[in-house]
């Protein structure tokens, strides 16, 4: 009977259970389904207030899946906006640039077919030119700069999240959402838009308004901003060009050009996804008004078109936009403002080999576009752009092309044919790209003698080798240094691979004779020459310009490593247009002096670019001074040896540092009672010395932090793994020091310890306190006087001793942070300064020290500065950002510390060594040598 009612009251239980259970569920299932239905409520009630004028309210299909077609339809990535004041500055000009996306995330059907419900996110962004320049990293072994980077940074932003309504039939969109300022939510925020329904070139563009619907007075209120987007749908339908197969250019090609069909998407391979600049040539004879591609009345001349896809289609088919900022724009986004912008569409002809194209201007841009779309029209413009399969001294440009009007000539909005030539990075599977030598007979008579000279035994970078690209400073006759890069174009016929200018890598179809010295030894060459000077930077009397590009072509003697060079300088200007055949200088010498491979010395690549015009010349400049700051593969090799050298080094000295002290230890386990007599400063300063180097880089025992890792080192982990192992044997002998501290501290706690221990010892500690005081005010005063005597310009002749891979083209001295730790160094060089001085004062009996501590910690002490004395008159090439061993940010080296330091230790060791074995106070006059006291036994409270 029992069993029953147990059995009952269980299951009885068991119900209860999970009653209370059900019953929670339902409550939690309520809730959320009474707190959607609030949200649905409130939204279903704000939109009424914000949208419903626009677009009535619609009942979303909860079973309905995201439209992505739609949702691809209504995306869009490029537009301009204005107003938003105080969110975004009005005062937008050519030094601001307008990025504007909306980015649909969910679309679903309504229960009206035309209409959607939309989730979206839009950014504004307003970018602000940076006139610092980014400086470039240095890679390993070949340093050089690589591709052009965006000198703009985002001043001010807001991101919107959206939900709304898109309708199909009238093209009219409402949402509204929070606006944030990052982590700050701005305000509560209502976009308005309006897409076009026949989306062709007439009709491409998406307006509409981004407004604030907070108080006026409240913080997160801004004034209202006027949008407008450019359409990237599908749906878009090709009227002006591609909408027949056949072709579609006026006219044929201007030259032989390379075939984009063999590429997997065609020629959208090539233009899609970037944004492209080209220079503009105008015609001797033009003028603002005949030439302008905006009109007659837009101003000043262009000297740059941009160049963006926004939609590619059928291997061939273009949606373009193109952008004609003045010449004070230096960003790499594309500049879109409605009055310099043109919207085209193009295809690229296959058996011409170049992509045609019609534009059309952007009219009428003012106050009633908010509420109307733009008008588009005027597409009277035509676009061509080919890539040339033939480069020469003269032509360098991987893309030609002309631009121009096809009205009659003095009708409005007539401009003449503008020449364009810019630099787009062609995909590898290109063929047929070739170089025709046309200046190689000025080469040989100008250059007969050193290019057909015998070299010595040396052996020299082989044409095609890394070697042959370098990094370089540029220095002028008023001592004024920048930075530029010099790489090879092509090397006799093969083109020069891995360029970095825009420059493909293809392999050459066919080959161009071209005259040339019939010599096993000389290499036909072309380079690319570029550097970018200042502002204040001196070079003749027509350049002005953010960056210098010189191409030239020569000869290379692989037995001597002379290259001879003609080149033709580009006469871009900041403030100038290119007028044709008046854009180049061609009235160049340039000569170039390669270090031999096997040179034990800190030689580096030399050269001289001079004009071999008159000096009463207009186009005449100065010679310019080449210098090479990166490095070739031999010294990169031998550096990387040497680098290990030094870390089995560093690791020897640390390990000797623990054995030397370990010895010390056994020394007073064996006589205790020479314990009291170990000066305490002596050992504080070594133990210091072992301390500082772990905390300043606490961080390499833990393997947390790698951005410091020396560029010129590369990667692979095999240097921190070495670093850490250093670190824990510093560790160690750290700890051991710490221990002979501790011991020699707790042996003067004893009662039978002397009290002239702790009188002597605060006297050194006087003595030694406004030595080391004064040493680093001493450090510091100079380093101030370093710092305000600093040449602005340093010398181009590279020192093997002293050689820094530079951030800027001034020189950078030491860091005041650096000064005091090389001052810490000298310090423990000298670390048994206190111990000689409390010999003096205490005048102890026995060898406090153990020999092999003493002399062999100074020997550790030595060794780095006779290898530092070895490192800097061997002949051998050093990079000193690589230095492990004998680091020179950790104590003093040069030449006359590197002797000093050395005698100052031995002199020092040698004083120890003779006050223990003749007398702590040998060195004193006999007189002075008896102690003025005398020692009184202490007395214990027993005898008294």
């Amino acid at each position: 009977m029992k069993s029953i009612n147990s059995s009952s009251f269980h299951r009885s239980r068991f119900s209860k259970t999970h009653f209370f259970i059900f019953f929670f569920i339902s409550i939690l299932f309520n809730f959320s389904y009474v707190s959607s239905n609030i949200h649905d409520s409130l939204f279903q009630t704000t939109y009424s207030h914000l949208c419903n004028h626009v677009l009535p309210l619609s009942t979303p299909r909860l079973d309905a899946p995201t439209d992505t077609a739609v949702a691809d339809s209504l995306r869009f990535r490029a537009g301009y906006f204005t107003g938003g004041d105080p969110l975004f500055n009005n005062s937008i000009s050519s030094n601001y640039s307008t990025s504007l996306s909306f980015n649909p995330n969910s679309v679903r059907r309504t229960r009206n077919d035309a209409v959607y419900e939309l989730r979206a996110q839009m950014l504004l962004q307003l970018r602000l030119n940076n006139p610092n320049p980014v400086p470039r990293r240095l890679l390993r072994r070949v340093v050089y700069p690589g591709r052009r980077v965006s000198h703009w940074r985002v001043s001010q932003w807001m991101r919107v999240s959206l939900r709304g309504f898109w309708s199909h039939s009238s093209g009219k969109l409402c949402m509204f959402g929070i606006g944030s300022y990052g982590n700050i939510t701005y305000g509560n925020v209502v976009v308005k838009l309006s897409y076009p329904l026949d989306l062709t070139v007439l009709h491409s563009f998406i307006s509409g308004t981004v407004e604030s619907f907070d108080d006026k007075n409240g913080l997160g209120y801004f004034e209202p901003i006027s949008i407008l987007g450019l359409s990237q749908s599908l749906n878009y339908k090709f009227t002006l060009m591609g909408n027949e197969d056949g072709n579609e250019c006026v006219g044929g090609s201007d030259g032989v050009s390379l075939s984009l069909n063999n590429l997997s998407q065609g020629a959208c391979t090539v233009f899609r996804g970037h944004v492209y600049r080209f220079e503009l040539e105008y015609g001797s004879q033009c003028d603002n008004i005949s030439c302008n591609p905006l009109g007659w009345d837009a101003g000043k001349l262009p000297a740059f078109m941009y160049f963006r896809v926004v939609r590619c289609v059928e291997r061939r088919r273009f949606r373009m936009i193109l952008g004609f900022p003045d010449s004070s724009y230096g960003g790499t986004m594309f500049p879109f403002y409605p009055n310099t912008t043109l919207v085209s569409e193009g295809i690229w002809d296959e058996k011409e080999n170049q992509l045609c194209a019609v534009a059309c201007r952007i009219l009428k841009f003012d106050r009633s576009w908010v509420n109307n779309n733009p008008q588009v029209g005027d597409c009277s413009i035509r676009l061509k752009l080919r890539f040339p399969a033939v480069f020469s001294l003269r032509n360098r440009s991987t893309v030609l092309g002309q631009i121009w009007s096809d009205k009659a000539a003095g009708e409005s909005g007539y401009f003449s044919k503008i020449e364009l030539e810019g630099s787009l990075k062609v995909s590898r599977g290109i063929q047929g790209l070739q170089y025709k030598y046309t200046e190689i007979d000025r080469v040989s008579k100008s250059c007969a003698e050193k290019i057909t000279a015998t070299g010595k035994e040396n052996t020299y970078p082989d044409g095609y080798s890394s070697d042959m690209r370098f990094s370089m400073f540029v220095r002028n006759s008023e001592g004024q240094v920048t930075e530029g890069y010099s790489s090879p174009l092509f090397i006799s016929d093969q083109s020069y691979d891995e360029q970095l200018y825009g420059v493909p890598s293809m392999l050459t179809k066919g080959k161009l004779k071209a005259n040339r010295i019939h010599n096993s030894n000389l290499l036909n060459v072309s380079y690319t020459i570029t550097f970018n000077p200042s502002p204040d930077f001196k070079f003749g009397g027509v350049v002005s310009s953010t960056e210098v590009k010189i191409g030239a072509e020569g000869f290379y003697n692989m037995k001597t490593g002379f290259l001879c060079m003609i080149g033709c300088l580009h006469l871009r200007s900041n403030d100038k247009v290119l007028i044709k055949n008046q854009s180049q200088d061609c009235e160049v010498m340039v000569n170039v002096q390669f270090p031999p491979l096997n040179a034990r010395g800190g030689e580096s690549v030399k050269g001289t670019i001079e004009s071999t015009r008159q000096k009463t010349d207009h186009y005449y400049f100065d010679p310019l001074q080449l210098s090479a700051y990166s490095i070739s593969t031999s010294q990169a090799d031998a550096s990387i040896w040497r680098m290990d050298f030094e870390i089995v080094m560093v690791l020897m000295s640390n390990t000797l540092a623990c054995v030397f002290v370990g010895l010390q230890l056994l020394h007073v386990k064996k006589h205790p009672d020479v314990l009291p007599n170990i000066s305490i400063v002596m050992l504080v300063v070594i133990t210091l010395g072992h301390m500082i180097p772990l905390v300043l880089n606490f961080e390499a025992l833990f393997m947390a932090n790698h951005s410091q890792q020396n560029p010129f080192l590369g990667s692979g982990g095999w240097l921190e793994v070495n670093e850490v192992v250093v670190r824990m044997v510093t560790m160690i002998a750290f700890l051991l020091e710490l221990r002979l501290l501790q011991l020699t501290w707790s042996s003067r706690q004893d009662e039978g310890s002397e009290p002239g221990l702790w009188v002597s010892e605060k006297k050194v500690l006087y003595m030694t306190l406004p030595l080391y005081i004064g040493g680093g005010l001493t450090a510091w005063f100079v380093h101030i006087w370093k710092s305000s005597h600093q040449k602005r310009f340093k010398s181009l002749n590279l020192s093997r001793h002293r050689f820094r891979l530079p951030r800027e083209p001034t020189y950078q001295s030491l860091s005041l942070w650096e000064d005091f730790k090389s001052y810490a160094g000298l310090l423990l060089d000298g670390f048994l300064l206190p111990q000689i001085l409390f010999n003096i004062l205490f005048n102890p009996e026995g060898k406090a020290l153990a020999c092999s501590f003493y002399a062999g910690t100074t020997v550790v002490r030595i060794l780095p500065h006779a290898y530092d004395l070895y490192r800097a008159h061997s002949g051998a090439w050093f990079l000193d950002s690589s230095y492990i061993y004998a680091d020179h940010r950790m104590d003093f080296y040069s030449t006359t510390w590197d002797i000093i330091i050395p005698i100052g230790g031995l002199l020092l060791a040698l004083l120890v060594y003779f006050q223990q074995r003749f007398g702590s106070r040998f060195v004193l006059p006999k007189r002075a040598r008896e102690s003025s006291y005398e020692k009184v036994p202490v007395i214990g409270n027993d005898d008294l």
